[in-house]
């Protein structure tokens, strides 16, 4: 395809993710005795002549007497750097076979392992300019092409004189040799690469800063392989999410911005104008005012079981797909109950309290096995069940009441009413969700109903329980014992004291909303929600979405798809379909899923298509949101 615009590409850390010499390093001086001390020498040498600090030829002169690389070590060396292509790079291959004629690899690296890489991407052997190694009889690098002008500073600036290329020039790169390019006039714009090394020196001179290739041909109008730079996509993530989530996503390519702690409305209204990505755990409050200021959001991460802390009527009438990890943290939260059970039952709490004073109170009075007991379950879900199947196995007779018809596990008893339950167990743990019409489900009427004696814990939501009718049981004695996970109201931060009338009571057990706060349980959350929300931007796919019509996607594969989010109302597949017609548009594939409030339409079609159609598509009455994948 002819072209008026030519691209000079550098190679180490940006074709690659990585400095060729330093993968060199560990294949040339692997069994050597100062092998880590070299490979720190080489790596300040390289930034050294990144940043102009030394000459080229010096840099290269001294990396390679460390090195004493020879001609075997070469094809290591091209397998270990075909494993680390930049990322953006394999997602655009199409760009360097349509572009071919018009893309130029020019490096002060050495041809010997460049050339193997980038001929992959259909990149010419006479335009990848580069160092040429000199060997001695046995093989060993002696030296290099010392008249080739890229062993020697300012070589990139003197190898485009001689190309004397005859339209725009772009440069892309991460060090100081790129820029020298644009600096002496031969280049249009530098752009500083920073996927994967970020040199200030570099960024502070480039005219771009282009943190993928996605960026790049996004700018320059040649994207071809996705429909927006992720770079440009702004995560949120709020309360300490684990930091394998953002690990995950800032791979991915996103630009993701952490908080330690949890916002107010207020300045959640205010942080998330720009955002397309929040992540939250319990204590954020995703309100219907916060949601009327997220004009970019395309999705909610909540890192955690419950999603009550979402509007998710407002979500779902923006737009906003709300994920979860209802399953993550599950047998986290069953451990707790299990341990918080017999601490109870044993009165330990107040035992270890006694002994922290010096008092010695040695006396089987007041505690108790769990064995043989009744364990009473209110909620009977993921937590519930798997609570019940480890109670058994401890030698307890299980009940449950659940409001939805759930099979039992094991010898596990299903309770008709909750008064019930109430009635007949020694320990009762309350596993229900967070709806409002749950609030107080727990109260005086209900402690009235229970046993003596009885063991509360509530691991569930903070409003399920009236905690001043708790207070006063526990003082009265009819609970034993209780342990409370979950408050009303929570503190924002670790900042902020702790108020509740529960505080100071006799064999009571308060943990700050710890129920999942496993290192096991928020890696897995940590890796399971961001790959949610990934599969949604990345495909369109809706699975798990607690907001959304559920719709699993194929990977797209040779056509755009588009993405149709509307009210469900009658008619829309047909507008839909009655447009793609009209402009002749091929369909590859369609799928359509609605619930009580929301349709759900992906079309794939052909990759050519008369972008009035988007326009169009857009204009249906009643869409929520459009947007195009490819």
């Amino acid at each position: 395809m002819k072209l008026n615009k030519y691209f000079v590409i550098d190679f180490d850390s940006t074709f690659t993710k990585v400095e060729a010499f330093d993968v060199l390093a560990e294949i040339s001086l692997k069994d050597h005795p100062e092998l880590e001390s070299r490979k720190k020498q080489i790596a300040q040498i390289t930034n050294q002549g990144m940043d102009g600090s030394i000459s080229l030829r010096e840099s290269l002169e001294r990396r390679l007497n460390l090195l004493a690389p020879s001609r075997q070590h070469l094809s290591p060396l091209v397998a270990k750097l075909k494993d680390s292509v930049s990322e953006s790079f394999k997602r655009n291959k199409e760009f360097f076979e349509k572009y071919s004629d018009n893309i130029y690899i020019i490096s002060n690296g050495f041809r010997e392992f460049i050339e193997p890489i980038v001929a992959d991407f259909h990149i010419k052997s006479e335009n990848v300019l580069a160092n040429e190694f000199r060997f001695d009889g046995e093989g060993r690098v002696i030296g290099f092409d010392t008249e080739n002008p890229l062993s020697e500073n300012n070589g990139k600036v003197e190898q485009l004189r001689r190309l004397n290329l005859p339209g725009d020039v772009y440069v892309i790169g991460d060090g100081y040799t790129d820029y020298e390019i644009k600096h002496a006039g031969l280049a249009n714009k530098f752009f500083a690469f920073t996927e994967n090394v970020a040199r200030e020196s570099v960024k502070s001179k480039a005219d771009h800063i282009t943190p993928s290739l996605d960026e790049f041909l996004y700018l320059n109008k040649l994207n071809t392989a996705i429909s927006y730079p992720k770079n440009r996509i702004n995560v949120l993530l709020l309360e300490n999410v684990h930091p394998v989530a953002q690990e995950l996503l800032k791979a991915e390519g996103f630009n993701v911005e952490t908080y330690h702690a949890a916002l107010t409305e207020d300045e959640l209204c205010e942080r998330i104008k720009n955002v397309s990505v929040l992540g939250i755990r319990s204590k954020t409050q995703v309100t219907a005012k916060v949601l009327e200021h997220a004009n970019r959001l395309m999705t909610i991460g909540a890192f955690c079981i419950g999603t009550n802390q979402v509007d998710l009527k407002a979500a779902t009438k923006k737009g906003v797909a709300v994920f979860n990890a209802p399953f993550s943290n599950t047998r986290s939260v069953v451990e707790l109950a299990v341990a918080e059970m017999i601490m109870l039952m044993r009165n330990i709490v107040d035992k270890s309290a006694k002994m922290h004073k010096g008092e010695w109170d040695k006396s089987a009075k007041g505690s108790f096995e769990v064995r043989g007991k009744k364990l009473g379950l209110i909620g009977y879900g993921n937590i519930g069940t798997q609570l019940s199947v480890l109670a058994e196995s401890l030698g307890m007779k299980v009940m449950y009441y659940d409001t939805e018809e759930r099979l039992s596990l094991g010898n596990a008893v299903k309770c008709k009413t909750m008064k019930e339950v109430l009635e007949n167990a020694d320990v009762i743990s309350m596993h229900v969700d967070g709806r409002a019409s749950n609030t107080n489900l727990i109260g005086e009427k209900e402690f009235a109903l229970m046993k003596k004696g009885v063991i509360f814990i509530n691991l569930s939501r903070g409003h399920v329980v009236d905690i001043r009718a708790l207070r006063e049981n526990v003082l009265s004695g009819k609970v034993a014992g209780c342990a409370i996970d979950v408050f009303p109201y929570e503190p924002v931060s670790n900042d902020e004291e702790f108020q509740s009338d529960l505080r100071g009571l006799p064999n009571t057990i308060l943990t700050p909303h710890i129920g999942g706060s496993t290192l096991e349980a928020q890696e897995n959350i940590g890796n399971f929600v961001p790959n949610k929300i990934m599969e949604y931007i990345n495909t369109g796919s809706t699975s798990n979405s607690v907001n959304f019509p559920n719709l699993t996607l194929p990977i797209l594969d040779n056509a755009h798809r588009l993405i149709h989010l509307h009210d469900n109302v009658p008619g829309i597949l047909a507008k839909i379909n009655q447009i793609l017609a009209a402009h002749g548009i091929n369909i590859v594939g369609q799928y359509l899923k609605t619930n009580e409030s929301i349709g759900y339409v992906i079309t794939d079609i052909n990759k050519e298509y008369d972008k009035e159609v988007i326009k169009e598509l857009r204009a249906i009455e009643n869409t929520i949101k459009f947007r195009v994948l490819y």
